[in-house]
């Protein structure tokens, strides 16, 4: 198992995971009207998944803007969705 650590591919394989989730979710959404509608997925996961990239360009070797980015896109993911739950959206 440490291969996916050497390699980098844990970085992809949960990105994926995150991704099914939303999936799964929005599904979920749709074929019953329960759950989380669609803005509130991409709020809830959109930090996670911009983490999961930053750690996927760190473990290629990117150059250190593009981990900069993922994670800026990170932090503004996760301030559009605090704010979407402290106005009670």
């Amino acid at each position: 198992m440490g291969w996916l650590f050497e390699d980098g591919l844990v970085a992809p394989l949960l990105l994926g995971f995150v991704l099914g989730e939303a999936a799964l979710l929005l599904l979920l959404h749709r074929r019953s009207g329960r759950g989380l509608p669609p803005g509130d997925v991409a709020a809830l996961l959109a930090p996670g998944a911009c983490l999961m990239l930053a750690l996927w360009a760190a473990m290629a070797g990117a150059w250190w803007g593009w981990i900069g980015l993922a994670l800026s896109a990170a932090l503004v993911a996760h301030l559009v969705d605090l704010g979407r739950r402290w106005s009670g959206r």
